[in-house]
């Protein structure tokens, strides 16, 4: 660790996944001001493109993927071409979801799958490439959520079921690979932030779910993006196997 500079992430190559909009571009340019290079990927490139020059803008490199998480294949791709431009990779957000709030004696197969391939298979297949070039030093951070861990009011079994198993692929993959590779693994449980996906929430459903924060508001994104910078940065060096929640205090309510 620096002692005088813990949380500078200087020589460090991030890869961000779902860095199109919303709190993953929040993600890239906060690892970007503390000095990492970042592969953005997403499916929708020209919204990327937004991304990239906010990172360029602050001096550091950052590379462009069009990918699906979903697909195994395209995250090889992101890892690859990351490497060959950027040098390695040495942080890894799973940023990269979607959600439903379909009543479960509705919701189709196709719908649960496709929640279940981006938000779980393909937060696997990112680290398990990711994982592969990886050395000692080196950080995985997923993107869970409080609906891991309990509920809201909502119909959302397959949004919920994916990040709850987000906190056992995290702790399997920090047994695995923090003693052997080097390599931390840790989850982040987000409470309700601003995003693409709370504004699809009907009128006053925010309002109702602060009576459940203690601390009586929605968190606001440069707060969630400082606790990535923390756990990719050697400030968090012996953090491993944790599902960190940001989350005002609604998981102890």
């Amino acid at each position: 660790m620096t002692a005088d500079q813990p949380f500078r992430l200087d020589g460090k190559v991030a890869v961000v996944t779902g860095a199109s909009s919303g709190l993953g571009v929040e993600f890239a340019v906060a690892l970007a001001r503390a000095g990492a290079d970042v592969a953005i990927c997403a499916r929708r490139v020209e919204k990327l493109r937004d991304t990239q020059a906010k990172v360029e803008a602050l001096g550091r490199r950052c590379l462009v993927v069009a990918a699906d998480v979903a697909v195994p294949e395209d995250c090889t791709r992101v890892v690859e071409e990351t490497v060959a431009t950027l040098g390695g990779v040495t942080i890894l957000v799973n940023n990269a979801g979607i959600g439903t709030a379909v009543p479960a004696t509705r919701e189709t197969p196709d719908e649960f799958r496709r929640v279940i391939d981006i938000n779980l298979n393909g937060s696997y297949w990112m680290a398990q490439a990711c994982g592969r070039v990886m050395g000692p030093g080196s950080s995985i951070i997923n993107i869970g959520s409080v609906l891991g861990s309990t509920t809201a009011g909502l119909p959302q079994a397959a949004y919920a079921s994916s990040k709850a198993a987000i906190i056992g692929l995290t702790r399997d993959l920090a047994q695995q690979w923090s003693g052997r590779k080097g390599i931390r693994v840790n989850a982040i449980a987000p409470g309700f932030f601003q995003s693409e996906m709370t504004d699809a929430y009907a009128d006053g459903y925010l309002d109702m779910m602060k009576a459940r924060i203690p601390m009586g508001r929605v968190g606001e994104a440069p707060e969630l993006a400082a606790t990535v910078v923390f756990l990719a940065s050697d400030a968090s060096s012996y953090i491993t196997g944790v599902l960190l929640p940001v989350d005002g205090g609604m998981l102890i309510t």
